[in-house]
């Protein structure tokens, strides 16, 4: 068995409303917590990365999938969303919702239109961030193909 060993390394200098540093490899940021949660908003916090987590992986996979099957859309972009629920004073983040864009060529069959989507699903279900969060946070998927 193989394993990818990641080394994150953090400081925080102080209370609640500080504001620390993180580092991992080309990761090197400031974070603290967000304004939307009466924090200070400076660098990014611990949403935003696993977000940023979950929507990297899933359109990384889904590139990586699209090369295997050798399907070239022509452009592929992405906007995803999550959902802290605030309830008595508890953060629960309860969903992501990836939202992928993918422009494929005019001349695309509706069979190789079909094998986009399964592997747009097929992507979700197998990322490894996605993989590793479902059960606690709905991972939701809504897909829209355009013509170019």
């Amino acid at each position: 068995m193989a394993e990818h060993i990641f080394t994150l390394t953090a400081s925080w200098p102080g209370g609640r409303n500080s504001v620390g540093e993180i580092a991992s490899g080309q990761l090197q940021t400031k974070v603290s917590i967000p304004p939307e949660m009466d924090g200070p908003g400076i660098g990014t916090n611990p949403d935003e990365m696993l977000l940023g987590a979950a929507a990297t992986c899933y359109i990384i996979t889904l590139a990586g999938m699209f090369e295997r099957a050798k399907l070239k859309p022509t452009k592929l972009t992405m906007v995803s969303k999550g959902i802290v629920d605030v309830t008595n004073g508890v953060l629960t983040y309860v969903k992501i919702t990836h939202k992928p864009r993918i422009v494929i060529p005019s001349d695309y069959t509706e069979k190789e239109e079909r094998q986009i989507v399964r592997l747009a699903e097929k992507a979700e279900e197998t990322c490894m961030i996605s993989k590793a969060v479902r059960g606690n946070v709905e991972m939701k998927l809504e897909i829209t193909i355009d013509y170019e």
